[in-house]
């Protein structure tokens, strides 16, 4: 009955969001004759959906699979920490309780969700599972300035840095298990972690990790000429896996926004871009079709694109990213936003798939759903920063 109770609500939710404006096209509408997009409200009815299809009301995490409440799943963990960020995202939108009602109790189960210590500690057996969960920590930390959320980031980072090895000159291994393995998703997070502690504490210590595992993944993974961001080094046999994920742009391109927000050097706005640049026009990125970005995949692939949203986003809103770039970037992101919208989702069910171009049919994942919540999120921050 609670669900069904929550179902209604976000079918109400979702007529609030489709209500059509007149024949009204703006600089971004398809053609007259469709509605102009309400992208709070759109916003609204995504994360709503998220909460009505996958928050556990008394575990107080939010499962894998749309529904299945019943069936605790094995590979959640750090999807917990970006589903929490699209919440965290609409409460900083809306100012509504209703969204940080869910912070602690959140900050309770996502931490027995952990693989490694259920309910004793979020540190895991991956590092960057653990920077991503430290990494929504540290937002709940910007959004409450309780104590706890802080300290418990430091923690979290100070074991991160126990990742670094000499193998392959450096960086942060994958994992525990596999120290030799440097990839992108184990630094790039990590670098944004340590820039935001150092932004919040100003302690000297975490600017200094920041820049050197920074400086480790430019000089190994990073193409300066292209742009384009690799998926990791052997650090015993120097192979290098060359796969392009948005991913991996995402959170490169993240690292170098907030070192340059910190040191105003503008090596790293230039990196920033060029990496976010090459995820959005790259055609391995894309499903060029559309011009959008394409199907990764389910499981952990359903959440890469999401992921690369939010930080070319950030980007996308610093005042000192030249105008030429902003237009395209913001060009960019709105067709993947229209596209998902008026395309990607079926608007009785309210569930995003890997595809943003078509809409779910049947059930979808955490993943998945949490990407399309995301992106709207970010399209919605966009048209707010822009008013």
């Amino acid at each position: 009955m609670k669900n069904i109770i929550k179902y209604a609500m976000l079918l109400f939710v979702a007529a609030v969001a489709l209500q059509s404006c007149d024949d009204i096209e703006d600089e971004y509408t398809y053609g007259r004759g469709q509605y102009a997009i309400d992208w709070n409200a759109a916003a609204d009815s995504a994360t709503s959906s998220l909460i009505a299809r996958f928050w556990d009301a008394e575990k107080h995490y939010f499962v894998y699979d749309a529904d299945q409440f019943a069936n605790a799943p094995t590979n959640n963990y750090w999807p917990q920490a970006h589903a929490m960020d699209a919440v965290i995202d609409a409460y900083l939108r809306t100012g509504d309780a209703k969204y940080s009602a869910l912070f602690d109790q959140w900050f309770d189960g996502a931490r027995k969700m952990n693989w490694t210590q259920p309910g004793v500690s979020f540190r895991g057996q991956f590092y960057d599972d653990t920077e991503w969960i430290g990494l929504t920590i540290v937002r709940l930390y910007e959004a409450t300035h309780d104590a706890k959320y802080l300290a418990t980031a430091e923690d979290l980072m100070a074991y991160i840095e126990t990742g670094w090895n000499d193998l392959g000159g450096g960086g942060i291994a994958w994992a525990t298990s596999h120290l030799a393995d440097k990839n992108s998703c184990s630094n790039g997070p990590a670098a944004i972690l340590a820039g935001k502690l150092y932004q919040l504490t100003d302690k000297q210590e975490y600017l200094d990790w920041a820049q050197r595992i920074y400086d480790w993944e430019k000089t190994y993974l990073f193409d300066q000429a292209t742009g384009c961001v690799y998926g990791g080094l052997n650090g015993e046999t120097g192979d290098l896996d060359k796969l392009s994920l948005s991913y991996n742009q995402g959170t490169f391109l993240g690292a170098a926004h907030v070192l340059y927000q910190i040191t105003k050097d503008e090596t790293y706005l230039n990196d920033a871009r060029k990496a976010a640049y090459f995820g959005m026009t790259n055609s391995g990125n894309l499903d060029t079709g559309n011009n959008i970005l394409r199907d990764e995949g389910t499981g952990d692939g359903g959440l890469f694109k999401g992921i690369f949203m939010r930080y070319f986003t950030l980007l996308m809103l610093d005042p000192d990213l030249k105008p030429v770039y902003a237009k395209k970037f913001a060009t960019f992101l709105n067709n993947n936003a229209e596209t998902l919208w008026r395309r990607g989702v079926n608007k009785n069910d309210l569930l995003f798939g890997p595809n943003w171009a078509s809409a779910v049919v049947g059930t979808t994942q955490l993943t998945s759903h949490t990407s399309g919540c995301t992106l709207l999120e970010m399209r919605a921050l966009y048209e707010k920063e822009h008013k």
